[in-house]
């Protein structure tokens, strides 16, 4: 080897942060969790409310879910051990396939191992060499991973801003172009709380003529008035294109789905790579899913809980003083801006234990770093007595209230 060169590793080497920020006891990732996910967590033998999790509904620890993975562990074992292209389709996959295109007003479904292989695989599908993705500024990484392994063109539009999307759109430049044109963007935004703008896209599609696919990992579930999800919320079912959810938030388990016109899904089901070179998702975690979907339509009573507790945690922090953004869902950012003051802030938090996640660049820009705190519908109104307590001391000591 020429022993000049520089060597691949190095730059592993001479990444320091994390080890700095353990020694300083301000690394807040990669905590072991030594109990269920659910309202309340142990880490290291210590109690701790969970405001950070993706749990909204709670499910995670609801019997019936948990009996459901049991049994499909006895009846069919642990995994899968192939792709679904090949021998790795049980009963049912194809069973919630079936029953998640009912659920989302479509003509069929399609199951991918994860939520982020969803949006690899049906982005990169879809998107040919002389196509255009219409981005929002603020979509999750695994829609701007899609989108660099798309054969077209990427243009970001500004989060929620429909008035530079049409700028964009009726651009020389798009004007032009020869391809089709996808538009992507999210129920509810993960990190900010916000629900996409679907009726003013929707009322734009309709004039200037481009497909819709709506990420809705974080709002199917518990939004809308059946808890379809961002597009039966804003009546928009019909308009919108392509609708992928992921299992790992409201359905309690792992995995994404793809649902919409049946010759689109045949499609992406005989040509994403991410589909057919990946093992399917375990029996356990179809099961849990569809033991969720049975509580969500047969018991609305968790989503009107979801609600009110995320609807009280708005209005306190609001009263406190605190930033939360424009969000309109259980996930409520408290923006602090300074990166410093956020690390400080979730180690303070940490310590009189509630568990919260802190998001720094590039997650965020640099001046809106933020604590991402989320709601459940299983946390009692102590808990949120108590978070709210806690919240408030620690923001009015570090002078972000």
């Amino acid at each position: 080897m020429n022993n000049t060169r520089t060597d691949l590793f190095q730059k592993c080497r001479n990444f320091r942060r994390h080890t700095e920020a353990e020694q300083n006891g301000m690394y807040p990732y990669f905590k072991a969790i030594e109990s269920g996910a659910d309202a309340e967590v142990v880490i290291k033998g210590r109690k701790l409310i969970m405001i950070g999790s993706n749990n909204y509904l709670g499910l995670t620890a609801h019997p019936k879910v948990k009996e459901a993975a049991k049994k499909a562990v006895e009846k069919y074992g642990s995994g899968c051990t192939g792709s679904r292209f090949l021998n790795g389709t049980l009963d049912i996959h194809e069973e919630l396939e079936s029953r998640l295109a009912r659920f989302t007003r479509k003509e069929k479904c399609l199951l991918f191992s994860t939520g982020f292989q969803t949006n690899l695989g049906v982005i990169s599908t879809l998107v040919g060499k002389d196509d255009v993705v219409l981005c929002d500024r603020m979509n999750h990484a695994s829609i701007i991973d899609g989108c660099r392994l798309a054969w077209g063109r990427t243009t970001k539009f500004r989060h929620n801003d429909v008035i530079d999307l049409e700028r964009i759109l009726t651009s020389v430049e798009m004007e032009e172009h020869q391809g089709a044109t996808l538009l992507i963007t999210e129920g509810v935004f993960s990190m900010e709380g916000d629900l996409g703008s679907l009726s003013d896209i929707v009322a734009l599609k309709k004039r200037m003529g481009f497909r819709i696919l709506v990420d809705d990992a974080h709002g199917i579930g518990y939004l809308g008035a059946n808890g379809h999800g961002a597009a039966e919320y804003f009546g928009v079912e019909k308009d919108v294109d392509l609708i992928m959810g992921t299992f790992s938030k409201s359905f309690a388990s792992l995995g994404g789905f793809i649902a919409g016109e049946a010759a689109v899904i045949d499609y992406i089901k005989h040509h994403a790579r991410a589909l057919i070179f990946s093992a399917s998702m375990p029996p356990a975690c179809v099961a849990t899913v569809l033991a969720a979907l049975d509580i969500i339509e047969k018991e609305p009573e968790h989503r009107e809980r979801l609600w009110k507790n995320a609807r009280r945690m708005h209005a306190a922090f609001r009263d406190l003083g605190f930033d939360i953004g424009k969000t309109q869902s259980p996930i409520i950012p408290i923006i602090i801006g300074d990166f410093e003051k956020t690390l400080i802030f979730w180690k303070e938090l940490f310590e009189a234990g509630v568990f919260v996640n802190p998001i720094v660049p590039p997650a965020v820009p640099s001046d809106l770093c933020l604590l991402r705190t989320s709601y459940m519908a299983t946390h009692t109104d102590n808990e949120l007595d108590r978070v709210t307590e806690i919240m408030a001391k620690i923001g009015k000591k570090l002078g972000v209230i």
